[in-house]
């Protein structure tokens, strides 16, 4: 039987990884949350750094939790098409 829960301090070590194309798009670095549900909207990854990581691009990645196929020990799978 699988793991069920999980802390945001275990989930923000995980690689992500699209589903369609096989690239890894990073490590979660935030979460969005629904105040009133306390349901998770979606998951954030940082964009891609700019000047040998200096300076840090502000176009992260938002993921709906819908486009979450699989939240796995190692790596979270994606469906971005």
């Amino acid at each position: 039987m699988g793991r069920e829960r999980t802390t945001f301090c275990e989930l923000k070590h995980r690689d992500v990884v699209n589903i369609c194309n096989g690239c890894m798009l990073g490590t979660v670095c935030d979460l969005e949350l629904d105040l009133i549900t306390g349901n998770i909207i979606s998951i954030i990854v940082p964009g891609e750094n700019k000047l040998l990581g200096i300076l840090k691009c502000h176009d992260d990645i938002i993921i709906p939790f819908c486009k979450i196929n699989k939240i796995g020990e190692d790596v979270i799978l994606v469906d971005l098409r």
